[in-house]
């Protein structure tokens, strides 16, 4: 069964392994996740649930979100997702999903919303390699061919210039290096999507071998 909860990503770091090896690590506080629906095979065709992380202003709340969040007691929320495939007798509305449902050295999948980049050329949207700079080159950070001439036109799905980032970004595989329940602290080995601040999903990873 799927466990998951939400937090946002407070910058990297790194922790010393008794070895003395340096280990970098992101930091997420994932505070209280708060169960706000569960959803049944007979009512809406499958499991899940819904948890919400992270109060929200009551002036940017409508009335449809406040009556939501009513019926779970708890405030409604600026950051609200679902986790499928988990055990639903596990969990009532109104619950709140802490950090220890991890543990130190479990594997675990990582969601969020990658930087955003702004419009951006092939060599760094798509890691192209550029022309020669001298020797009398028109060729320097140009696309390339556009294709072949018989076409007359452009097929889809060539690496152009274009918005790079700001895409939902999953990770795999990921290790828990510490859970600080006081704190309601992730410390997670290496880099997870997204910037300072940023909201991420934290599940248990599906392709691993030690969660199945």
């Amino acid at each position: 069964m799927t466990k998951g909860i939400l937090g946002k990503k407070l910058g990297m770091t790194q922790i010393f392994s008794e070895n003395g090896d340096a280990i970098a690590v992101t930091v997420v506080e994932a505070a209280a996740s708060i169960v706000l629906q569960r959803k049944t095979s007979e009512s809406d065709g499958y499991e899940a649930i819904q948890i919400g992380f992270d109060d929200k202003k009551a002036v940017r709340t409508n009335k449809a979100e406040k009556g939501h969040s009513d019926k779970a007691n708890t405030t409604p929320k600026r950051f609200i997702k679902e986790i499928r495939d988990v055990n639903l007798d596990d969990y009532e509305v109104g619950q709140e999903v802490k950090v220890d449902i991890f543990k130190e050295g479990d594997i675990i999948d990582v969601t969020g919303q990658s930087k955003g980049k702004g419009f951006q050329g092939s060599i760094k949207r798509h890691n192209q390699s550029r022309g020669p700079m001298s020797h009398g080159s028109h060729y320097h950070r140009a696309p390339g061919s556009m294709g072949a001439v018989d076409p007359m036109r452009v097929f889809k799905g060539k690496a152009l210039p274009g918005r790079m980032g700001g895409e939902q970004v999953t990770i795999q595989n990921l290790e828990v290096v510490k859970v600080d329940v006081e704190r309601n602290i992730l410390l997670i080995k290496g880099n997870v999507p997204g910037a300072k601040k940023s909201y991420l999903t934290i599940k248990s990873a599906i392709k691993s071998t030690e969660n199945n």
